[in-house]
């Protein structure tokens, strides 16, 4: 997700972009879905992944599960047991999406900086 802050006050706005892309009856990738293979490439887990975001492990293997049904190739590759547990890692596909999925974001920041900014300007200022 993208957020842009304005201001230096605690309370300052911000913006943030909230794009999803729907694929049949599925989103297969939208903020919360990249925010979880990040957080799955950073720890090398599916549980600290759903720790790390407040969701339980169910929830987060259905998300990859539907971000696998929309895709060609899987995203996360996961291997089991072992002395030390098992373990979950990105695909070259999963690395992909993310990668692409930021590249649009800052893009489309940039390219809407401008007015995003003005917009930004008609709020009403803080109350003290």
């Amino acid at each position: 997700m993208s957020t842009v802050d304005t201001s230096d006050s605690s309370e300052r706005p911000s913006v943030q972009f909230r794009m999803r892309i729907r694929h049949r009856s599925l989103i297969a990738l939208g903020p919360g879905k990249i925010e979880l293979l990040e957080h799955i490439q950073q720890s090398g887990s599916i549980s600290a992944a759903a720790r790390a975001m407040n969701m339980s492990y169910r929830r987060a293997w259905l998300l990859i599960d539907e971000i696998n049904r929309a895709l060609r190739e899987p995203v996360v590759e996961t291997s089991t047991g072992g002395t030390h547990g098992g373990g979950a890692r990105l695909t070259e596909t999963g690395q992909a999406v993310i990668r692409h999925y930021r590249t649009i974001e800052e893009i489309a920041h940039k390219a809407a900086a401008k007015d995003l900014q003005a917009l930004v300007n008609l709020l009403a200022p803080d109350q003290a």
